[in-house]
């Protein structure tokens, strides 16, 4: 019988034409198959959604050569959905998204295409892992985040990884020789206190611009804020089971 080599499945939410999906590509392909279907268009912040009001498409691309390659219309999530489900022949062994241009640290997982995407391979049981640099240069220096994606590919390729979990790497904006390892950790209690640019169009009409600061609260020394500080690549396990077991007692004394 002959092996097979892994197979890879390879997104993000930066667009295919990105710099950080093409650096995780040049470290992937070392390790198996890799076939990659990604968003046709930066879709940052989208989170988990899906698209159901208008067809999605995939469209061949051609960027990555001598891999099978699709350019899709929809998010980050329909692009694994649709990986899993059309283009591959059988269920990936890894998927892996990202590199995404900016940290996807603390609360930001919520929002992120990215962490997104590995969340919906965890769902189907596949190990996944989301990587991210806390860089939002388009022309960011990805090094880093390479040699990190190179050992935690190669781990969850050869040890596996725990059912329903998918790993949030984030890098620091660092060079080579300052880098100082990687720190397994919990998501800081962190957020966006948001404000709203409001301004007027040539009609008159209101229109508004998100914005805001990102306030850290959370003064524990065993966050990913706190460790990518200190110059460490951070881990942080993420699970899709959001139900808060430790109230369910304390709901059931409400009686209702």
């Amino acid at each position: 019988m002959i092996d097979q080599k892994p197979l890879i499945l390879i997104t993000n939410d930066d667009g295919i034409f990105s710099k950080g999906i093409h650096s995780l590509y040049e470290v992937a392909k070392a390790f198996g198959e890799v076939v990659v279907v990604a968003p046709d268009s930066p879709q940052s912040g989208m989170g988990h959604a899906i698209t159901i009001n208008h067809p999605l498409r995939l469209d061949k691309s051609s960027i990555f050569p001598g891999t099978k390659a699709y350019s899709c219309t929809g998010t980050p999530v329909d692009c694994v959905k649709l990986g899993i489900y059309e283009v591959l022949n059988r269920k990936p062994d890894l998927i892996i998204s990202g590199v995404n241009h900016g940290a996807n640290t603390a609360t930001n997982v919520l929002y992120s295409g990215t962490m997104s995407a590995a969340v919906e391979g965890a769902m189907e049981g596949i190990p996944s892992i989301g990587f991210s640099l806390c860089d939002f240069d388009l022309d960011a220096d990805f090094s880093v985040a390479m040699i990190v994606a190179e050992k935690l590919i190669q781990k969850a390729l050869k040890d596996g990884m725990p059912k329903g979990v998918c790993l949030n790497v984030n890098v620091p904006e660092i060079k080579e020789e300052d880098y100082k390892g990687i720190r397994v950790c919990k998501g800081a209690h962190s957020f966006w206190e948001d404000r709203f640019d409001k301004r007027n169009d040539q009609f008159g009409k209101p229109y508004y611009w998100l914005t805001g600061d990102f306030l850290d609260e959370d003064i524990g020394k065993d966050t990913d804020l706190h460790w990518i500080d200190k110059g460490y690549a951070t881990i942080v396990p993420i699970k899709f089971d959001m139900t808060a077991y430790q109230v369910m007692n304390e709901l059931e004394n409400w009686n209702i």
